[in-house]
């Protein structure tokens, strides 16, 4: 089939790389313009584009996927389908019955669970133990179409939204494919979503990620993974954010640590660790950020606070 790709983020470029060594025709794809990125905020093109620049295929770049040329161009290209992965907009009810076989969305959860901006930031943040792929049909409404396949993949102790979206795009990149091969043979068909078990997962803010020290340890372990690597899970300490990666939960804490008892929030200094009170047991820092500082280990962190092993430098809030 002939096909133009919708997808911007670094996310997307395996569903690119799987179309481009497939069977099909990669005509064309849609990505978001160009945006500043990085400390120095230079704008650069998505990884989508950079990618389809390398492969020598073109990148159509709207400002709103409203807009009456992206119409206009589509219609000149004639893709039979269009396949989208994380492309980052609404796609508009006038462009949805514009190719043959449609839009096809990949998804990354097991829909009706978790439609939306972020579904694997929700299935971690929800402790679900298991999620996958689904590719769907476009529907005017939010990831709501007929289904034509899925893929499970099991939630690991320690998945950051990071680690388990880089797993997912993978395996929903040959998913995709596997799709648009049904789709062009005339065996797959979609089925509709069912009616139970709709939950949404709407994008994380920055206030999202603010740890709450109140809950108990798993549900914090959860929470800072959840947001892991974006937002950015944080907490202040006298008045000065902290960003702060996964935390660990120690088999076995020091006994000062279990004599004193830490309220939640509250920081121990060991000589090698960091802990911190929940509602139920510590848990031990592993890697923080200072502002405008790089990422360090907790350990190297307090050193430079000056703490003294078995001091208690405050309370995170």
């Amino acid at each position: 089939m002939r096909l133009v790709f919708a997808g911007t983020p670094q996310t997307a470029v395996p569903s690119l790389d799987a179309l481009l060594r497939s069977r099909h025709e990669v005509a064309a794809v849609v990505t978001r313009p160009d945006a500043p990125t990085g400390r120095g905020r230079r704008v650069e093109p998505s990884p989508v584009a950079l990618r389809a620049g390398e492969a020598g295929v073109q990148a159509l770049k709207p400002v709103s996927a409203r807009d009456p040329a992206l119409s206009e161009r589509l219609r000149a290209i004639g893709p039979d389908c269009c396949p989208v992965t994380a492309y980052g907009a609404l796609i508009p009810r006038s462009l949805l019955d514009l190719p043959v076989h449609g839009w096809v969305n990949l998804h990354f959860s097991l829909l009706p669970a978790w439609r939306g901006a972020a579904p694997v930031q929700h299935a971690i943040l929800h402790g679900d133990d298991i999620t996958g792929a689904t590719t769907f049909r476009l529907v005017a409404q939010l990831d709501a179409g007929p289904v034509y396949g899925v893929v499970t993949e099991p939630i690991a102790p320690q998945d950051t939204a990071g680690d388990l979206l880089a797993r997912l795009a993978c395996s929903g990149a040959e998913l995709l494919v596997q799709t648009l091969d049904g789709i062009e043979s005339g065996t797959l068909r979609p089925a509709p979503q069912p009616q139970e078990g709709v939950s949404m997962a709407p994008k994380l803010t920055t206030e999202d990620a603010h740890v709450r020290w109140s809950m108990p340890a798993h549900v914090v372990s959860r929470h800072i993974r959840a947001c892991t690597p974006s937002p950015g899970a944080w907490a202040v300490l006298d008045g000065v954010r902290l960003k702060l990666g996964p935390v660990r939960s120690p088999a076995q804490s020091p006994p000062e640590l279990a004599a004193i008892g830490l309220r939640p929030g509250e920081l121990f200094v060991d000589r090698t660790a960091v802990y911190a009170g929940t509602a139920g047991r510590p848990v031990e820092l592993a890697d923080v950020q200072p502002p405008g500082k790089r990422w360090m280990s907790a350990a190297e962190w307090a050193r430079g606070l000056r703490l003294k092993p078995g001091g208690q430098p405050g309370v995170l809030r």
